[in-house]
This record gives C-alpha cells, structure tokens and sequence, in this order.
C-alpha cells in the first residue's frame, strides 16, 4: 500500500520562497517516503513528529499510518526550521 502526500499550506509557501534546485531535490526525497516513510525519517525528541533531511534543509512530516498518509508540515534550512 502506498501512502498518500500532503502538502500543508505552510509548508507549499516554504517550498516557493527556495531555490528551483533545492525544491526539486526536496520534492524527489518526499515523494521516496511513498513506499514507506519510516525508512527514510528519523522521529523527533519530545514531538509526536519526524524529520526528513535533505542535505542542509529539513522537513517536519506527520506519519499517520491508519489513513496512509503522510502529512509535510514544515520545510525549511536546518538553523530555523525547528523554531516556532
């Protein structure tokens, strides 16, 4: 079974303010967590959420596996995509 992406509205207005190569790169990695997400993200301390590092960027996603989705939160460089 394959897991459905979606994009927040926060989280598509990131991915417009970045670079052309970097959000291609990005869109590649997010559309691997198809198959299975958990392989590819690593669980963030003391959030019920993961992370999904693309080089110097990061994404904030929410497994939610009894709807097989995958739910982008946040995108952003790694120096402020953890503040709130």
């Amino acid at each position: 079974m394959d897991y459905t992406i979606v994009w927040s509205l926060k989280a598509a207005k990131q991915m417009e303010k970045l670079d052309r190569s970097i959000a291609k790169r990005i869109y590649e990695k997010v559309d691997q967590l198809r198959q299975n997400p958990e392989r590819y993200v690593e669980k963030l301390v003391s959030y019920p959420y993961y992370r999904l590092r693309i080089g110097d960027f990061r994404v904030i996603i929410d497994i939610q596996s009894q709807t097989l989705t995958v739910l982008i939160l946040k995108v952003g460089h790694r120096s402020d995509v953890y503040k709130r």
